[in-house]
């Protein structure tokens, strides 16, 4: 299929990771078309679109969040992962909802004959996952955990650099729990039940004698999936899935000062979520091996938090307490579909549409979708192929340029915030090249309309006695480019080489003064290289360079104050905060991004053990990539004058070095 692409699991446990942690999305964030927001970054950006607009699931369940550890790790644990498939355009009708990509992840379903398990112990994290059967050939179980231990590390360097009369305490971690049962019933019946559970912590507690704060931010997913599997006869199958999936983010901030035996406290909390409870049954009939016709229906009810801060104070003996900015949101979802895949001589279709509707707080919105999807072979190693779709999205996300925290929100259209709407067309050609080499060249055009975004000076946390599409507006984008991808799957040696030329644009009426710029991940060339190679059976080696031109940004050429309040008092979140402006939306490039990362598998097999050290240098010739800019002040003497004046630079800030892991992994 055009502008799809599959990567085996074990390809993407050879790519060089950070911290040795073999890592779902930042492999495919060096497939061409898909850029990184930035270093160290899981969020996916998929020819020109937001991560938003891209449809992660997880065993067919959305996942409203990917990230751990702000963006270090994926929430995705390779060992517990079947397989992985990306669409960045072409969508067959099946697909809905998201107007850039669609990401299946599936688990492993466990076992039915033997017993078997792997882990892996590293510098900050360890995992270990079991599969086997409960009974054989009949149930099966899958059960696979991760847990960062950075806190236990840190946690006694931070205490011996106290200083007296003080004490700190800081926690950061991540841990997820992936769980799977498939039963089989007979042999035209199985049950599946699949569950996710996976949160982060970073907190910090600060102890004098005279007062306490202490401050966190808690983020994390819970998904589930139970589907039934049917064979109706030997032409006919249907599969009937309900499901759940929540993402929550609680940020606390609690302050105490003491005065002698009078103590004043002041907290807030801060809150946002999405809700999902889905069905959906699909069917797929072949009346020829050269005719598949898929079918099929879903319903979503969705519930959003889109942001709201409790405040509680008591000053001496007054108290004070509110909730601020609490709009919980309602609406349901619902689709139909119909693709046809046939094939006649050298040329296969694939010919869909996809309906959907939305109700929110009494509106409703309805789309009808085509799609479709050509293949020819020009011989056994030729081919070209083609593709348009229409996709629309009902769900947004508000994105704050100037927090690198988990703080986006989930928010619906409604009657003010029109759903998202692209099409898009794409061309390409591809070849094999002996048994082992693949590769394509692809073009594609697209065209994006109601992109929503915080108008200037904007974000969640100003403002949130005011409803949340006061804040934002709304647009078009469109994107377009070139992609190159030579592919060799397996064999000693092993690899890819992806390149992308691209344009990003967006537009909106409330912001740069109505003129096009460019999209802040407008990346014109971006270049992917990862090899492997098979040394001798006990030894191997990878290597990933990555190249990009520098991200767009915007330099802000003045700051005056902004008095941020929430229910009479001080934000606690903000502060004294201070508001930049002034540059024109995008103009300016970051220095441009180049990294190399390294790794040694050093592999050992016994009868029934396997055990591997992986040895891995994460930006290995320490290239500064810069992660953001900041606008420095300083105070300079004029001796002509004799006195002192401000002069201010931007600067390229630079968060990860030259980093080294070292990790022990197994399988029994």
């Amino acid at each position: 299929q055009m502008s799809q692409i599959d990567i085996p699991i074990a390809q993407i446990k050879k790519v060089p990771a950070l911290l040795g942690e073999a890592d779902v999305l930042k492999a495919l964030q060096l497939l061409p078309g898909v850029q990184s927001g930035g270093e160290g970054q899981t969020g996916l950006y998929v020819r020109g679109g937001s991560p938003d607009q891209n449809l992660v699931l997880l065993d067919g369940v959305p996942v409203y969040n990917v990230s751990h550890l702000l963006g270090i790790f994926s929430v995705f644990n390779a060992d517990a992962i079947k397989n992985v498939t990306l669409t960045k355009g072409g969508f067959p009708a099946r697909y809905g909802g998201r107007l850039s990509s669609v990401l299946e992840i599936n688990m492993k379903e466990g076992n039915l004959q033997e017993f078997h398990g792997e882990g892996a112990i590293g510098l900050i994290s360890s995992k270990l996952s079991l599969e086997g059967p409960i009974v054989k050939d009949k149930t099966s179980f899958l059960i696979s955990g991760r847990r960062t231990y950075a806190d236990l590390i840190f946690a006694p360097i931070i205490n011996a650099n106290e200083e007296p009369g003080t004490d700190l305490n800081v926690d950061l971690y991540f841990y997820d729990l992936n769980a799977k049962i498939q039963h089989k019933i007979n042999d035209k019946h199985r049950l599946f039940l699949s569950g996710y559970f996976g949160s982060d912590v970073f907190a910090n507690e600060f102890k004098e004698e005279d007062g306490r704060f202490k401050g966190g931010i808690d983020w994390g997913n819970v998904i589930s999936a139970l589907r039934w599997n049917w064979q109706l006869n030997n032409k006919l199958f249907a599969n009937t899935t309900i499901t759940y999936s929540r993402y929550k983010i609680d940020i606390l901030a609690e302050f105490e000062d003491r005065f002698g035996e009078q103590t004043e406290t002041y907290s807030a909390k801060y809150f946002s979520g999405i809700e999902d409870l889905a069905a959906r049954v699909d069917f797929d009939f072949i009346p020829s091996p050269s005719h598949y016709i898929r079918f099929g229906a879903s319903a979503i009810n969705h519930r959003y938090e889109p942001g709201a801060l409790a405040l509680n104070a008591e000053f001496a003996e007054e108290q004070f307490d509110t909730l601020v900015g609490s709009q919980n949101a309602y609406s349901g979802e619902f689709a139909l579909y119909l693709e046809d895949d046939m094939q006649f001589g050298a040329l296969k279709a694939n010919l869909g549409v996809h309906a959907s509707g939305f109700t929110v707080d009494g509106k409703f919105y309805s789309s009808l979708q085509p799609r479709l999807g050509l293949r020819y072979l020009l011989d056994n190693n030729w081919s070209l192929k083609g593709s348009f779709a229409t996709m629309t999205q009902y769900i947004n996300l508000l994105t704050s340029e100037s927090f690198s925290l988990p703080t986006d929100l989930w928010v619906p259209s409604t009657e003010r915030i029109k759903p998202q709407q692209s099409w898009q067309a794409a061309l390409g050609a591809a070849r094999t090249l002996g048994a082992d080499y693949e590769i394509s060249l692809e073009g594609y055009y697209k065209k994006m309309h109601n992109v929503i975004s915080y108008k200037e000076g904007a974000s969640f946390l100003f403002g949130l006695e005011n409803d949340w599409q006061d804040k934002v507006t709304q647009g078009d984008g469109e994107s377009y480019g070139l992609e190159l991808f030579l592919q060799k799957k397996s064999g000693r040696f092993s690899g890819w080489l992806g390149y992308t030329l691209s344009w990003n644009w967006r537009q909106f009426d409330e912001i740069n003064s109505a003129r096009r710029f460019p999209f802040r991940y407008d990346r014109r060339h971006d270049i992917s290289l990862v090899l492997n190679y098979g040394l001798s059976e006990k030894v191997s080696f990878s290597a990933a360079w990555i190249y990009g031109t520098g991200n767009a940004v915007t330099l802000n050429t003045f700051r005056y104050p902004h008095d941020v309040y929430a229910g009479g008092f001080d934000n606690p979140f903000v502060g004294n905060a201070e508001i930049e402006s002034g540059g024109q939306k995008n103009a300016f490039r970051m220095t441009d991004y180049h990294r190399l990362d390294l790794s040694v598998q050093f592999n050992k097999k016994k009868r029934r053990w396997e055990r591997t050290w992986v040895v891995g240098l994460y930006n290995a010739y320490y290239h500064r990539n810069p992660y953001y800019m900041t606008l420095d002040t300083e105070r300079v003497f004029d001796p002509e004058t004799g006195q002192f004046y401000e002069k201010r630079r931007f600067r390229e800030v630079s968060i990860l070095p030259i980093i080294p892991s070292v990790s022990y992994q197994f399988k029994f």
